[in-house]
């Protein structure tokens, strides 16, 4: 149950440097936005 409630919160709320300041799944998005 943590493990689940961890990868909700790096997948969807924790701001990478790395990808524009975005979530990951913001940066998912963003990618299917702009192809």
């Amino acid at each position: 149950q943590e493990i689940k409630a961890y990868m909700k919160y790096y997948n969807q709320h924790r701001y990478q440097w790395k990808l524009k300041k975005m979530t990951p799944v913001e940066y998912r998005n963003h990618l299917l936005d702009v192809a």
